[in-house]
């Protein structure tokens, strides 16, 4: 008997298997390339405990978004307009279509980049052939979503290699252990942790990840449990890997540019500077892990902002019309001459803006008996929660007063 239930009980949980990977290359999207590198670069090892804490955080948020979802069957788009007056579900979704545009605009300036310095293509023609690809990856979901997990999980693998070969290219991480240690070194450190925090949690794939796992809905407590902690393991591992990339990016960047001279101020300068450096495999190494980021993430990002409209107002737009606005701001960016490390810099620090008009949404929605059942949240979990938001809603406050006033 023993022989025969153990197997599916595995099968049971591999189906649940999936979303996670899905939601974690957001974790790692070009925008976290710059701000990860850039504190790596400009701080060393100063700021790597702002990624530990922020990996931590994103897996409790992911996991509370994909409760959400396997035990109402709704995802958060869908329970915000069914539990909140009409006014404030209009304004959640607003804000969460600038979230998704700030989004496309970091995944097609990253991508447009790497196309630059892998084959030298201008980068807004790059940006066009990013939307090509990535609409084709994103052709998949809707039909073939193991399909479509399976292209996204490739794509992450590539992003782990190059920054795996990079790290171990640097040789001993001297002094890395110290950087866990809370602390900052003036405001602009402050100010680049809260992007650094924007890169990591992001917004959208909150909303999203609900989406993905509403599918595993099971009306029995028994099923709940276990879809629950098969999503636990997929948001635990993949959310593991999308943390590893993150210290990766700031170790890389740390060890090389930190103290050293080499030009650090843009994606390009970063790459050439990894190439004489470390040598041209981790130059390629990097500008492949930026192509394949670029191209999953802009994907990704296109299919939450279709759960977005969706859930909000009931309504559904053709996904080439949907890519086609929300790649509107990167066009322009890379048509204007703006330097694309601080545009994904700026993006990330707007996304930042965006978190807590999702997490404070999720955290009240899965307090509710009426909403969760018996699987709503208990006080500390509901505490937890909302110390987070509170956190990110001050960091977001004073990088709010220090842009109007400095």
């Amino acid at each position: 008997m023993v022989g025969i239930t153990m197997p599916a009980r595995f099968r049971s949980a591999a189906v649940v298997m999936g979303p996670a990977f899905v939601v974690a290359v957001a974790y790692v999207d070009p925008g976290n390339f710059a701000t990860n590198m850039a504190g790596g670069a400009t701080h060393g090892y100063l700021l790597l405990w702002v990624i530990v804490s922020a990996s931590l955080l994103a897996m409790f948020v992911q996991y509370q978004s994909a409760k959400l979802g396997i035990v109402t069957g709704r995802n958060l788009p869908e329970l915000c307009r069914e539990h909140y007056p009409r006014p404030v579900t209009r304004l959640l979704w607003v804000q969460a279509e600038l979230v998704a545009m700030a989004t496309d605009l970091a995944e097609f300036v990253g991508a447009a980049v790497a196309l630059n310095l892998l084959f030298g293509v201008p980068l807004l023609p790059a940006a066009l052939i990013t939307a090509v690809v990535s609409f084709g990856i994103l052709a998949l979901a809707p039909l073939r979503r193991r399909r479509f997990e399976s292209v996204i999980i490739g794509l992450l693998a590539i992003v782990l290699g190059g920054f795996l070969y990079q790290t171990l290219h640097l040789g001993p991480l001297t002094g890395a252990a110290a950087g866990l240690v809370p602390g900052f070194a003036g405001v602009d450190s402050v100010l680049l942790a809260t992007g650094m925090l924007g890169a990591t949690v992001m917004p959208h794939v909150i909303y999203l990840h609900s989406a993905l796992t509403q599918r595993h809905h099971s009306p029995s407590p028994d099923g709940q449990r276990r879809a629950l902690t098969a999503s636990r393991t997929d948001i635990v591992v993949a959310l593991g890997i999308a943390g590893m990339v993150n210290v990766s990016m700031l170790v890389v960047a740390a060890g090389a540019f930190h103290q050293t001279g080499a030009p650090r101020e843009s994606l390009e300068d970063m790459h050439s500077g990894l190439g004489q450096l470390l040598g041209p495999g981790a130059a390629l190494a990097f500008a492949l892990a930026l192509l394949a980021s670029g191209l999953a993430a802009s994907s990704v990002g296109t299919y939450s902002g279709q759960v977005i409209m969706e859930g909000y107002l009931r309504r559904r737009v053709p996904l080439w019309l949907r890519r086609a606005v929300t790649m509107a701001p990167a066009l322009a960016v890379l048509s204007f001459g703006v330097d694309p490390t601080k545009a994904l810099v700026l993006s990330q620090v707007v996304l930042s803006f965006g978190i807590p008009f999702a997490l404070v949404p999720l955290v009240l929605l899965a307090r509710r008996a009426d909403v969760m059942g018996a699987a709503v949240n208990r006080r500390g979990v509901t505490a937890i929660g909302a110390a987070a938001a509170f956190v990110i809603s001050a960091l977001n406050l004073f990088l709010l007063v220090r842009t109007v006033t400095g």
